[in-house]
Order: structure tokens, then sequence, then C-alpha cells
């Protein structure tokens, strides 16, 4: 299933026809440096144990992706562009390897988010339009907890100057991170994700 925009605004949604109709592709290798069994995905993939017992190097020939080390979009998170990936495990300090994968569709628009200080949109508020290297430098603020996405596709990370663990926003509403399984995270610094990424 392919993921789309769902945002009201109609001057962030104009996307030309090649945008819209631009796919994807990731190739996951069984074995590291591209070996052993493969399996070829354009769209969105849920739980890879259907296709794959294992996977420990992957290609992105076109597009970008989010890949995942739980099934169902959950657990650790990592943003993979056009490349080659031969061992992203020692890589990325994973231990587990990737178990779904999440398509990110090309954009071209503004971009705009909500972040909040506390859970369901409480405490301080900045609304940000750029990158943001450090939080804590440019707005004063020590957590971020929940955000509102209205435009654009984002990175969030944990640590400043997009460094650590992260997390891939689409637009919607996130009232609560710690619900979302990242409670012993703190969120630092966030960038978007540009058409030049692709």
């Amino acid at each position: 299933m392919q993921y789309r925009s769902r945002s009201n605004n109609s001057t962030a949604a104009i996307m030309s026809t090649t945008d819209t109709n631009m796919r994807g592709k990731i190739i996951f290798y069984e074995d590291k440096n591209f070996q052993g069994r493969h399996y070829e995905c354009m769209s969105d993939c849920a739980d890879m144990s259907s296709y794959m017992s294992r996977c420990h190097s992957c290609r992105v020939e076109s597009g970008c992706f989010m890949v995942y080390d739980r099934p169902n979009y959950m657990g650790n998170q990592y943003f993979f562009r056009r490349g080659e990936y031969a061992d992203y495990m020692s890589m990325m300090g994973w231990k587990d390897c990737i178990r779904s994968c999440r398509m990110i569709p090309m954009y071209r628009g503004s971009y705009r988010m909500r972040i909040y200080e506390r859970e369901n949109f409480g405490g301080m508020m900045h609304e940000c339009m750029d990158d943001c290297d450090n939080f804590m430098d440019r707005y004063r603020m020590s957590d971020c907890m929940s955000c509102h996405v209205m435009d654009g596709h984002w990175l969030m990370y944990e640590e400043p100057h997009y460094r650590g663990r992260m997390m891939y926003l689409r637009p919607g509403e996130y009232r609560s991170f710690r619900d979302m399984g990242y409670g012993g995270m703190r969120f630092m610094s966030m960038r978007r994700i540009m058409d030049s990424f692709y």
C-alpha cells in the first residue's frame, strides 16, 4: 500500500505528475555484502518475515525509505536514501535486523510543524518551518514530547545536530511519543526530508 499525504493545505499538497508517480525501490538481502536470497520492495511492508527470515544488507535503487527493527513500523528506525548498505547492522549499531519498511513519498511544498514541550500538545510550543539542529539553543526547550505535523515529512533525532536514534514523522498528530514507544528518548533536533534527498 502506498502512503499518500493527508495534508489539507492545497498549496502544500501540489505535486507534479512525476512526483506522485515516483516509486522507490529497495532490495533486501539475507546476508552481508548483498549475498543470499533477496527481496525487492517498492512500497510499504509491515512484516518482512513472510518474505525472508533475516536481512543483513540492502540496496536502495531509488527513493527514500524508513526501516524498522520490528514488524508494523515499530522499534528502532533508520532513514535510508539511495545507496548501498553492505553491513547496516554494524553501521547503525543494531542487534536486530530489518523487520518492516516504509516508503517515504517525494514531497515538494511548504513544511510546517508545531513541537510541544509536553504530551497532548502541552507546555511550551514552537512552530517550525525549517531544520533545527538544537531545540535547546534555538527554543530553550529541554524536551519535546508531542507534535503536530501540518505539512511535509520530517526526521526527529534524540541528539542535537541530527545524531542518535531517529523517528520519521509524516502529516498528522502525535500526542505522546511515550505512548508510541519512545518514552526513554528526548528529541533534540529535527530536519525536513527534502526532494534533494532523492
